[in-house]
C-alpha cells in the first residue's frame, strides 16, 4: 500500500462583523478554538465591534459532531494525521481569506491584527510566522508558540507583530512554566510578549478582550 495526495477544490466559511468604510482603522483575523464554530466564537467579539474595526473569523476546515453521533457540530483547524498538508492547507486558505479582504480594504490604512485562541494560537503563529500576512499585532490566548515554528526565520515578523498573550489564571492548558520557558525562548530570539491575565480558566473573557482593544499597538498591556 502506498499513500498518494490529491488537489481538490473546496468551500470555506467564514464570518464578519463590521464593514469596510471610510471610518476602519483595524481588521482583525480571529482564529477560534478547538471544536468552536466561527460564528459562534465571533460572537464573543460582539463588544468591541464598532465601524473602526473589520472582524473577521474564518471556520476550521474539518467539522465534526462533538458528541459522536449527531447534535453540536464543532470545527477543528488539524489534528496529528497527515498534519504537515492540513497545515499547508489551512496556510494556503487563510492566505486567500487575507487576499479576499485586501480587496475591499487599503492595506496601508489598517493595523492587521491576528488573534488566535486555544488551538487557534497555533495556527495564528504559523500564519504569521509562514503566510502572507503582516501582522501589526498577534494575540495568543490560551496558547503558546507551537515548537515547530522557526523563531529564527520568523524573528523580523515576530518582532513587527507586537505580540501579547493572555492567560487565564486558572488555565490548566497554560502553565506558569510554560509561560517562563515561552519567555526564554523568544529571549534566545531578541522578541518578547506583553501578558494579560484574567481570572478564568480557558476561555476567553469581555472585559480582558475590551481592554486588549483599548491598547494601542506597541503598548505595555501588563
Amino acid at each position: 500500500m502506498r499513500t498518494e495526495h490529491l488537489r481538490v477544490a473546496r468551500t470555506a466559511r467564514y464570518h464578519v462583523l463590521g464593514e469596510p468604510g471610510p471610518n476602519l482603522r483595524e481588521v482583525w483575523f480571529c482564529l477560534h478554538g478547538y471544536g468552536q464554530l466561527a460564528a459562534e466564537f465571533l460572537e464573543e467579539f460582539r463588544p468591541i465591534a464598532d465601524p473602526s474595526r473589520l472582524l473577521v473569523a474564518p471556520e476550521g476546515l474539518s467539522r465534526y459532531y462533538r458528541d459522536g453521533g449527531g447534535g453540536a457540530v464543532g470545527a477543528s483547524w488539524m489534528t496529528k494525521e497527515d498534519r504537515e498538508r492540513e497545515i499547508a492547507d489551512y496556510l494556503e486558505y487563510l492566505d486567500a481569506l487575507h487576499a479576499r479582504v485586501f480587496e475591499e480594504v487599503e492595506r496601508d490604512a489598517v493595523l492587521v491584527h491576528v488573534f488566535g485562541f486555544s488551538q487557534g494560537t497555533a495556527t495564528a503563529c504559523r500564519w504569521v510566522a509562514q503566510g502572507k500576512v503582516r501582522a501589526d499585532r498577534l494575540t495568543i490566548w490560551a496558547g503558546l508558540v507551537p515548537p515547530d515554528v522557526d523563531l529564527k526565520a520568523a524573528a523580523e515578523r515576530y518582532r513587527a507583530a507586537s505580540i501579547t498573550h493572555v492567560v487565564g489564571e486558572r488555565d490548566h492548558w497554560v502553565a506558569a512554566k510554560g509561560l517562563e520557558d515561552e519567555r526564554a525562548r523568544l529571549t534566545e530570539h531578541e522578541l518578547s510578549f506583553n501578558l494579560i491575565r484574567f481570572e478564568g480558566g480557558h476561555r476567553l473573557d469581555g472585559l480582558t478582550l475590551e481592554r486588549l482593544a483599548s491598547v494601542p499597538s506597541g503598548s505595555d498591556s501588563g
